[in-house]
């Protein structure tokens, strides 16, 4: 990854080293609390709702070529069962470990003669700008991999009736009565008949019956 625009130290996602002072085996651990920021997690699907409390806990390991940073966020997402429909809440616990790169430091730590200009090299990768780092896009990528891509409210959730849409979970014993699909279209056409003509397609379902018993 490219260097980063000048990083905000008031940004709460933006962490400072300078205490850390490129000093291989020095350690600082860090524990904050911030507002999610928006859309993290899977969208439309569960994630953090913006503004929500999220709690990390952090260790930083200053080494030769950056700082190793080892992390654990801790939040409540909130989503819909994708059986269901139904909201759903679950907490969450997400795990990381990445390291942010001296942009003047070599694979060994070394400081670089000249700046490389490569691209490619540095796509993958994450800087220490001016003594600071930006944590979002590592809790991003860690909170999509800790969440469900399906989530369900219960691990034995029913869903819903495929015929009426009720949620089977509120009555175990729901279920439809099976009608004969060669004769649904007359049922649905003796509703708006008058009497009289109710009878003569009630007698005609009643001969269709016989003729199709003496086929068989």
């Amino acid at each position: 990854m490219a260097l980063n625009a000048r990083l905000d130290h008031r940004n709460p996602l933006v962490f400072d080293t300078h205490e850390l002072g490129r000093r291989p085996g020095a350690l600082q651990r860090l524990t904050r609390e911030i507002d999610a920021p928006k859309d993290l997690g899977i969208q439309g699907v569960i994630g953090v709702l913006e503004g929500a409390p999220v709690e990390l806990e952090l260790r930083l390991e200053s080494v030769m070529e950056g700082v190793l940073v080892t992390g654990t966020a801790r939040a409540r997402a909130k989503g819909e069962c994708v059986r269901c429909l139904e909201p759903l809440e679950q907490e969450l616990e997400a795990e990381f470990q990445e390291m942010f790169s001296y942009p003047d430091a070599d694979d060994r730590g070394r400081v670089k003669a000249e700046p490389a200009d490569d691209a490619e090299d540095d796509e993958d990768v994450l800087f220490i700008e001016d003594g600071l780092f930006d944590l979002e896009p590592v809790l991003r990528d860690a909170v999509v991999l800790a969440l469900p891509m399906q989530p369900v409210c219960q691990d034995d959730c029913p869903g819903l009736c495929s015929e009426c849409g009720a949620r089977l979970a509120d009555d175990p014993g729901h279920h439809h009565d099976a009608v004969d699909i060669r004769w649904a279209a007359l049922q649905g056409l003796a509703g708006s008949l008058e009497p009289g003509e109710k009878d003569e397609i009630s007698g005609a379902e009643a001969q269709a019956g016989v003729d199709e018993k003496q086929e068989k």
